[in-house]
């Protein structure tokens, strides 16, 4: 597991590209046969993705939890975004189709992920978060979450948001969790921008041509910069930073959520008109 050191933003304002990248970019997570993880010193969460091929992947601790299984003292959210692929959680095993999502409490010694077909393996994007007390173990199918649907295509920003783990659907201690998807033709997400200081905020793109790009927007409204995002990679967002992108082309994001509370309205928003 790598640790990735989040910056503050009393230096993020002299950092350069590299280093901006190396601060709040993950990238290099999917890799065929292997389960690669990321702990993020902020808000202590953790991001990864297991890509099973020829046989199950278990779930490990890592010496960076000092725990002694992965979801001793954590909660966790998989979210599928490949082909048929299986969740064993103990004895009991949970089907998940692409898009499906499989959310994990505390005080689960024994987790496994496979694909149900080699030909078209899963690929499963993990969150996960502390958690104090533990939720039960919740499925949530694609198609049993009703999108919202927001933006037009004037502005080029028609999207619609999946939302899975919140207030209102599967129940955790503290992660939040959906996917957004933008519509053909639209290329923004999250724009007009906002911040929430009580919570962080964690982007996956994914479903990108492998030629295609997003510029993933962040920092201060009156001090932005941006990094250049590739399929299956992730980007860091910190409370004090605005977190929007636009892409080359259409595409999909899942965004996950920790910190201070499961309120996915408590936003402070940010006029385009002060932004810089």
């Amino acid at each position: 597991m790598k640790t990735l050191l989040i910056s503050d933003p009393i230096r993020y304002p002299r950092m350069t590209t590299q280093e901006l990248r190396e601060a709040f970019h993950v990238g290099d997570l999917a890799r065929a046969g292997e389960i690669h993880l990321t702990y993020v010193d902020l808000d202590r969460a953790v991001v990864g993705i297991a890509s099973p091929a020829d046989g199950p992947l278990a779930l490990q601790s890592s010496p960076e939890l000092r725990a002694a299984f992965f979801t001793e003292r954590r909660e966790l959210g998989a979210l599928n975004i490949g082909g048929e692929g299986l969740v064993h959680v103990g004895d009991s095993t949970y089907p998940l189709a692409n898009l499906d999502l499989i959310y994990i409490g505390r005080n689960n010694p024994e987790i496994r992920f496979e694909s149900t077909s080699i030909e078209g393996p899963a690929v499963f994007y993990l969150l996960s978060y502390p958690a104090h007390t533990p939720y039960p173990i919740t499925v949530v199918k694609k198609e049993s979450v009703q999108p919202t649907e927001l933006g037009n295509a004037a502005q080029s920003n028609r999207r619609s948001i999946y939302k899975y783990i919140h207030l209102a659907g599967a129940k955790s201690c503290q992660l939040v969790m959906g996917v957004t998807h933008l519509h053909e033709g639209s290329t923004w997400n999250t724009m007009p921008a906002h911040t929430h200081m009580r919570r962080s905020e964690i982007y996956f793109y994914f479903d990108l041509a492998e030629s295609a790009r997003i510029f993933h927007m962040m920092g201060p409204a009156e001090e932005t910069r941006h990094i250049v995002v590739a399929d299956r990679e992730v980007v860091v967002s910190p409370g004090w930073s605005i977190h929007a992108g636009m892409g080359t082309q259409a595409y999909k994001f899942c965004w996950g959520m920790g910190g201070e509370n499961q309120d996915y309205a408590d936003m402070d928003p940010v006029r385009l008109e002060d932004m810089r």
